[in-house]
């Protein structure tokens, strides 16, 4: 009648922080989020958030759920659900996400790809951009 899967523990998100001055060349991945204060050069991996802070950095990859960036960033940004880059953030290289925030002054030099953000159009709206475009 009872079964031991109902009795399981729900998934608690660790969050683990690299702090400032601290700087780690290698790969990172957790199921938790991460918080990036210091200097990482590698691959970081997560089902969580990524916040990269003021005084962070992260040259290499990064493949999260949702991402705030603070800091510096350079490389490769695959963000599957929110990518938020905040005023003194600076990213170059390849970013993919699913929704994008960017506050004023934030340096953002990247090529972007949103995926699913493509829309069907319906025909209403066809007809009226190929009446405009004739």
């Amino acid at each position: 009648m009872f079964s031991k899967e109902n009795n399981q523990k729900p998934k608690i998100m660790e969050r683990n922080i690299l702090a400032k001055n601290t700087k780690i060349i290698g790969d990172l991945s957790s199921e938790g989020d991460f918080r990036i204060d210091g200097t990482l050069e590698g691959t970081l991996t997560t089902n969580g958030r990524v916040i990269i802070g003021v005084d962070g950095a992260i040259t290499g990859k990064v493949f999260c759920d949702n991402a705030d960036v603070e800091g510096k960033f350079s490389g490769e940004l695959k963000v599957n659900k929110m990518l938020t880059i905040k005023s003194s953030a600076s990213i170059q290289g390849d970013v993919v996400l699913g929704k994008l925030s960017v506050e004023p002054g934030a340096i953002f030099n990247a090529s972007c790809t949103m995926k699913g953000a493509v829309k069907e159009l319906n025909s209403n709206e066809r007809a009226i951009t190929e009446e405009k475009t004739a």
